[in-house]
């Protein structure tokens, strides 16, 4: 099997030396999203609507970069570092995908990558 790495351009993940995505046969494996701007910042520091509609862009651009989109996404796990704001991610689902929603799993981490970072989504999904 054909391994093809996806990035798009600015990749603020570069310096960590991982792929934002793979594609493996029909399928896109994608990395964690984060709340960073093209520079690799976190957007809004303290600010959990800003950081988390920020992870849902980058993760729509990684899949169109692959050939893929929101509407074909399988599996999503979103890693939060506070499930207070559960709700919230029930509403981004709404807002960023469509029936049949994909399967998801939530979790709760004492930290991500960054200290200010709040959430990470990462996907697989339909290429082509």
């Amino acid at each position: 099997m054909q391994l093809e790495q996806i990035h798009t351009t600015p990749d603020p993940y570069a310096p960590y030396l991982l792929s934002q995505a793979i594609r493996a046969g029909g399928l896109l494996y994608i990395s964690g999203q984060a709340g960073v701007g093209d520079d690799g910042a976190i957007v809004g520091a303290d600010d959990f609507d800003a950081q988390a509609a920020q992870a849902f862009r980058n993760l729509e651009r990684v899949l169109l970069a692959g050939g893929s989109s929101l509407q074909r996404v399988i599996k999503v796990t979103i890693y939060l570092t506070s499930m207070r704001h559960f709700g919230k991610i029930v509403e981004l689902r709404r807002q960023w995908f469509a029936p049949p929603y994909p399967a998801d799993t939530i979790v709760e981490v004492a930290a991500l990558y960054a200290p200010e970072a709040m959430i990470e989504v990462e996907a697989i999904a339909a290429a082509g």
